[in-house]
């Protein structure tokens, strides 16, 4: 492998993992992070740390206010109620528009059979329900629906990372609601589809504020 290539896969392999440990919350909400203290961890230059750690902020893995280092976003109860409330409205109608041609995206499928097999294992589940919502969203006709749910996606993978990590859904769970999902695309049933995309999307905001609720008594 040349250096330039080498120094080209750097930034994603970092990238991969931060995200991996931002989702698992092995680094936990509020952890701040720094191009000197990254690039100290991988044994990488500034600036190669500094790629990934952009690229986790732009996606919204991760938040920097001006002047300060990067940080992961401590999200409110408030802002769980909002971002899920705007994922249903987006990914419904981005259902309904995808059922209306019942034809389910390969990314999407190959990450529903990844999930169901190891549904009965304890491997985490949010990296393939990630991509199953997000193939869903992209798989269909309309370029607004996308951009707009690409806007919310890293808060929402940080509140199906708090899900998976404090256990408050289990693959199979998740995985049977997704089965359903795709039998309503398949057989071209739009309402279907959307009702049943926001029951799911709604099980984990519920699930979710019972355990933020929970956990500040």
């Amino acid at each position: 492998m040349s250096n330039s290539t080498s120094h080209a896969v750097l930034p994603v392999a970092i990238y991969d993992e931060l995200r991996s440990r931002i989702l698992a919350q092995t680094d936990a909400p509020g952890t701040t992070f720094t191009e000197s203290a990254i690039a100290l961890r991988f044994g990488v230059a500034r600036p190669t740390a500094k790629m990934a750690i952009e690229r986790l902020v732009a996606e919204g893995l991760l938040r920097r206010e001006t002047h300060s280092a990067a940080r992961i976003p401590e999200l409110s109860r408030d802002d769980i109620i909002d971002l899920f409330e705007n994922r249903a409205i987006i990914e419904g109608a981005a259902l309904a528009k995808l059922a209306s041609g019942g034809t389910i995206p390969a990314e999407a499928l190959a990450a529903h059979r990844a999930q169901q097999a190891g549904a009965n294992s304890d491997a985490p589940f949010a990296v393939l329900d990630i991509a199953f919502h997000r193939a869903l969203v992209t798989g269909q006709s309309s370029t607004r629906l996308i951009r707009m749910h690409a806007l919310l996606m890293g808060e929402i993978e940080l509140c199906i990372g708090q899900v998976q990590a404090n256990h408050l859904r289990t693959a199979t769970d998740v995985s049977l609601q997704h089965q359903g999902i795709l039998d309503a695309v398949t057989a071209g049933d739009s309402v279907l589809a959307e009702r049943l995309t926001r029951e799911h999307i709604d099980e984990s905001r519920k699930r979710l504020l019972e355990h933020v609720d929970g956990a500040h008594r």
